[in-house]
């Protein structure tokens, strides 16, 4: 497993290429952003950082920033909702930003505009940072709000998260909550697997009657696989019950049944569908899904889009190179580079050639306990995109309380980089 000072330095690394253009002539070029995530949000100070002059608007309705990172251990009630919630107007206020509080409703390629509760916003750049929508359509049942809202994702921390919660704390001492996993891609390739985890552990200590069944629609666990399969196995063998293959094509959320190809139908008192997941509407609308219509292929050098100059994509909507997963940190490490480049072309400078980005993602197990992987990213310029770099990262050997310590520190450190 690679050292902890061999991951800091390469992550110092990550940082001293983008860098670079701190220094420089002014151009007041106007940037507009659209979401407020940690690709958005950490896009817009780092382009402040490296060229106060742009002039930077950010599109986004919501009044908070909720991590999602995190919002497992609300749902099983290690955290509340307000630990993983920063409001977005000390943020806005303290970068110098333009906010729009309202949603995209469309982009103007051609006139470069961005559209919004009935405002023209015009650009010289663009930065689209959507996030991830959800796909009901194959999922009877799951077309009106109201029916999702009976079977939440809880996959974007906020409303949904607190429901879940509730939803748990309602549970008969006997009773059965039933989860599905999404094929991949998906946004945090561990995310399930960890709530699975923490349901388990307060099944465990709360409801030791109750269980947990896992449908997952992939062969097999997606991330830290050997680590999940003994946490299940040693501490959780009677509150966890693993399904792969497990394909959903129904649910009644009336009678609380699911209904797979293979499996049958299954009934419990608590349903928690993460359904399939795609690029926001708002990239896709506009023409920029142009990977299978569901992902935005992107320059890996700046992050612009591959079907529209002058437009980036950042997080979760964009097509990944092989092995790369959609996490908060590759969104904050992505919005970095194209903060970087963006302000490298407006100072008349060469955009950085040789990026590394790195991705850290920590699993509760428990109240206390976690695991965690790491990687490190190299741009391939015989390829044209980003490659693990051999013998860089790492993988607990076990769970341990001190990287539930160091989990926390991450995600402390995380926010105050993409919100200050």
């Amino acid at each position: 497993m690679i050292q902890r000072r061999d991951f800091l330095k390469a992550g110092l690394s990550a940082v001293s290429v983008v860098a670079a253009p701190h220094l420089g002539a002014q151009t007041g070029e106007r940037v507009v952003i659209v979401g407020g995530g940690f690709g958005g949000a950490t896009a817009a100070r780092y382009l402040r950082r490296f060229n106060p002059s742009f002039q930077i608007t950010l599109v986004e309705p919501a009044s908070d920033f909720v991590m999602c990172p995190m919002s497992n251990r609300v749902i099983h009630g290690g955290l509340q909702l307000r630990d993983i919630t920063r409001p977005y107007s000390r943020f806005v206020a303290s970068q110098g930003l333009r906010w729009v509080r309202a949603r995209a409703d469309g982009i103007d390629l051609a006139a470069r505009e961005v559209r919004a509760a009935g405002d023209r916003i015009p650009y010289d750049r663009l930065i689209v940072a959507p996030g991830v929508d959800y796909v009901y359509d194959g999922i009877d049942g799951l077309q009106t709000a109201d029916q999702q809202a009976r079977a939440p994702h809880a996959w974007k921390a906020g409303e949904q998260t607190q429901q879940l919660r509730n939803m748990l704390q309602a549970l008969p001492e006997n009773g059965v909550v039933a989860m599905t996993v999404p094929k991949v891609p998906y946004r945090c390739p561990p995310g399930p697997y960890e709530r699975a985890s923490l349901i388990g552990h307060y099944l465990e200590t709360r409801k030791p009657k109750a269980k947990l069944l896992v449908f997952d629609a992939n062969p097999e666990i997606q991330a830290k696989k050997g680590l999940f399969e003994a946490v299940w196995k040693n501490r959780y063998r009677d509150r966890i019950e693993y399904v792969p293959n497990a394909d959903l094509k129904a649910v009644d959320v009336s009678t609380g049944t699911l209904d797979f190809d293979i499996q049958g139908k299954v009934k419990a008192n608590v349903l928690n569908v993460i359904p399939p997941q795609r690029a926001g509407s708002i990239a896709r609308a506009s023409g920029l899904a142009n990977v299978g219509g569901r992902w935005c292929g992107v320059d890996f050098l700046s992050y612009e889009s591959t079907v529209a100059k002058g437009v980036y994509v950042l997080g979760d909507s964009i097509a990944g190179a092989p092995g790369m997963p959609k996490s908060g940190h590759m969104a904050n490490q992505e919005a970095k580079v194209c903060a970087g480049a963006i302000a490298a072309e407006s100072l008349g400078m060469a955009v950085p050639a040789d990026p590394i980005i790195a991705n850290t993602c920590y699993s509760f197990v428990s109240q206390s306990e976690v695991i965690h992987v790491a990687a490190v990213y190299r741009y391939d310029a015989a390829k044209k995109i980003m490659v693990a770099a051999p013998g860089a990262g790492g993988l607990s050997s076990e769970p341990n309380v001190m990287e539930g310590l160091y989990a926390m520190a991450w995600a402390t450190n995380i926010l105050n980089d993409t919100l200050g």
